[in-house]
């Protein structure tokens, strides 16, 4: 069995390696076998649907399918019909294409089995359609990531997902399309746009979540290659003291949108570092937690239900002075998603201060003193997002519901593993760090038992 010979024809071009093409060819095995499939070596949408059961919405299912039959091959499928709109079936040589050029294929192949999957029709496809099937395939996504499961620790439910969740992602997707005169889609005025196979192509190519959604769906809600998908950096691995319960501000499609906007070595875990549901209303409990541990995303939900926050790309220290680099970015989750960048206009990316009677007391990024982009007042609870027309660090808007807001919910999560800085200052101890205390010590005659024990870290900036 393990020698048997490929089904797949001569002259499709496949992009699987020959382990995944033998996968590939059991699966069409399995699919034209079923008593669904009428057909001698093709199967049927029916004999799909029973295959994949629960595992995808029946929407998606139906989506794949006629992105396979509309598969133009050198040869027609025996028992399938010609005409527009017909239903007929689906043939190895339209599966192996169909699965090859989604999943493997350059953007251009990607982007035309895309238009194939997009309206029930071959008619002309119009921003509409896009919009309808982002939404289908995003519900697919959470569909996937829930059935299976695969949260990596995170404590989601089903209902954490709302539709104005899915809607807000779907949004932020179709955000990126470009029309022929180069406008965006900015809202439902572009619905009626007629978008050709050119625009789509470009859009697949400038979206990379669309190939990475399309491949969870694929691998997960077929059950096709999945052993060799990994999800590791789609899906960040949640470490949380789980001493009590706690479920976090971000759904799922909040983190896996926030998550494909950091450099590779911080998407493989997420650590939190402070929670107003486990660590209570405390500005110093915040500043305890969140020094010295390296970047992190900061994240709030206002009274309103707005979502927002900013990302550190540095280690947050205690003083009146601005802080960070120029990858820092605020962004908003909800009701919108979108990040905001850099712009180069001035250098105040991060300032947390607390104690001083001369300078602001509190958590800022972009804008000014008492001007903030994003600030947490030390008067935990309070804050604003002062933007007009816009952050002058970070080009964003107003990020929360009300300029002035009010919150109860705040998170703040360490990203990638924890940084060896902080792990050496740790081992240390206080006189190493305190050099009055260690002359004390001496001047008194007392010896310092730990000496000769253990090894003194060198840190050039101690």
């Amino acid at each position: 069995m393990g020698n048997a010979k490929s089904h797949s024809s001569p002259k499709t071009c496949s992009r699987f390696l020959p382990e995944e093409q033998a996968e590939v060819d059991r699966l069409f095995d399995t699919l034209s076998s079923n008593k669904g499939s009428s057909a001698t070596g093709t199967f049927s949408l029916e004999a799909l649907k029973s295959h994949v059961k629960e595992d995808l919405p029946q929407a998606m299912v139906t989506r794949l399918y006629n992105g396979m039959w509309r598969v133009k091959t050198t040869q027609k499928a025996h028992g399938s019909q010609g005409s527009q709109g017909s239903q007929g079936n689906v043939s190895r040589e339209q599966f192996t294409e169909f699965l090859s050029h989604l999943l493997k294929g350059s953007f251009e192949e990607k982007g035309h089995m895309v238009i194939q999957m997009l309206s029930a029709t071959e008619s002309t496809v119009k921003a509409r359609d896009i919009l309808k099937f982002t939404e289908d395939l995003v519900a697919s996504l959470v569909h996937v990531l829930i059935h299976w499961p695969e949260l990596r620790g995170w404590t989601w439910k089903k209902s954490t997902v709302c539709p104005e969740s899915m809607q807000a992602m779907a949004a932020q997707l179709l955000s990126e399309m470009k029309f022929q005169d180069g406008h965006k889609f900015l809202g439902p005025q572009f619905l009626d746009q007629v978008c050709d196979q050119a625009m789509i192509q470009d859009w697949v190519f400038h979206v990379p979540h669309m190939g990475m959604f399309l491949s969870v769906v694929v691998h997960r809600g077929l059950r096709l290659l999945s052993s060799s998908f990994d999800l590791s950096t789609l899906v960040p691995e949640c470490h949380v003291d789980r001493g009590r319960p706690f479920e976090s501000i971000l759904d799922m499609l909040a983190v896996i949108y926030l998550n494909s906007h950091l450099e590779a070595e911080h998407r493989h875990v997420w650590r939190l570092l402070f929670s107003t549901q486990l660590h209570g209303q405390s500005f110093s409990q915040l500043c305890s937690h969140i020094t010295h541990q390296g970047p992190c995303l900061l994240v709030l939900k206002d009274k309103d239900g707005y979502v927002f926050g900013g990302f550190a790309s540095c280690s947050w220290e205690l003083k009146p002075q601005f802080q960070g680099d120029s990858k820092c970015f605020l962004f908003s989750v909800f009701p919108s998603m979108a990040t905001y960048m850099h712009t180069g206009y001035n250098d105040h990316f991060m300032y947390l201060n607390q104690g001083q009677q001369t300078m602001p007391n509190g958590l800022g990024m972009g804008g000014q003193h008492y001007y903030f982009g994003l600030w947490v007042a030390a008067d935990f609870g309070k804050g604003h997002s002062k933007a007009k027309p816009a952050c002058t660090t970070y080009n964003s808007p107003q990020l929360s519901a009300q300029e002035e807001f009010q919150f109860d919910k705040m998170e703040v999560w360490g990203l990638g593993n924890l940084p060896e800085t902080h792990l050496a200052k740790n081992k240390k101890s206080i006189l190493d760090s305190n050099p009055d205390a260690r002359a004390m010590l001496e001047a008194s005659g007392r010896t310092r038992h730990s000496e000769g024990l253990r090894e003194i870290h060198d840190d050039g900036d101690d």
